[in-house]
């Protein structure tokens, strides 16, 4: 397995999607996710160019954020319990899973604490799946007026995880949906709310997700390889 290869060939998928879809290849942001990967994966990756690295666990992050060698940006994309807030303060830019208020505020006291802001998504659950975390459609303008209003947090759009499906044009409905939710909460003009990020599409289908409007997607397997 090259990790350099595997970058390349998302990054030519990447730039086709999106001019295919009319875009700017540059308006679509890779977060390569090294969950379960050694530190030294994320450093090879780095050596290829790649920047932007997603993690799912607070306590692997923050081990690999010690480890990696190579100038890397970290975003935490998977669940996020409030009382673990604070063993990522400062070591994230973004964080995409902001569900609830009360972990926003944790992240807004904890990043407080060390005089900065923290740019954050709301991930919204828009299958109303019970495995899956997220706020409803129905709940979240309230929670996106609610977060608007903490001092260090910036709130600059949404993420979503839809069903999986083998064909991963099943996603697209999904994609469409939180890009209309988007749209209706940035038609809203809440102060202190943007409304440009759409965290949206993995491995088997951030080429559909481009599509539909994605700025940041979430690929781990195709570049790292299938977790054993």
């Amino acid at each position: 397995m090259s990790i350099a290869i595997n970058l390349k060939t998302v990054f030519d998928k990447i730039q086709i999607a999106a001019l295919k879809a009319g875009r700017d290849p540059a308006s679509v942001r890779l977060v390569a996710v090294s969950k379960t990967r050694p530190a030294g994966f994320v450093d090879e990756a780095a050596r290829s160019g790649q920047r932007l690295f997603g993690e799912n666990y607070v306590q692997e992050l923050a081990a690999k954020a010690r480890e990696t060698t190579g100038p890397v940006e970290w975003h935490f994309i998977g669940h996020l319990q409030s009382n673990k807030v604070k063993q990522i303060a400062g070591l994230v830019t973004m964080i995409h899973s902001v569900d609830r208020l009360s972990l926003a505020e944790e992240i807004d006291r904890q990043w407080g604490k060390l005089g900065r802001v923290c740019d954050v998504l709301i991930e919204v659950n828009i299958a109303c799946e019970e495995t899956k975390c997220g706020t409803s459609v129905a709940e979240a303008f309230d929670l996106v007026r609610r977060v608007a209003v903490l001092p260090h947090l910036r709130l600059r759009g949404l993420m979503t995880m839809p069903p999986f499906y083998d064909d991963p044009e099943g996603a697209r409905p999904y994609f469409r949906e939180l890009r209309r939710l988007a749209g209706e909460i940035a038609a809203e003009n809440i102060p202190r709310v943007e409304m440009k990020e759409l965290s949206i599409g993995m491995s088997g289908d951030f080429e559909v997700a481009i599509a539909e409007g994605a700025t940041l997607v979430r690929v781990g397997s195709a570049i790292f390889g299938e977790r054993i």
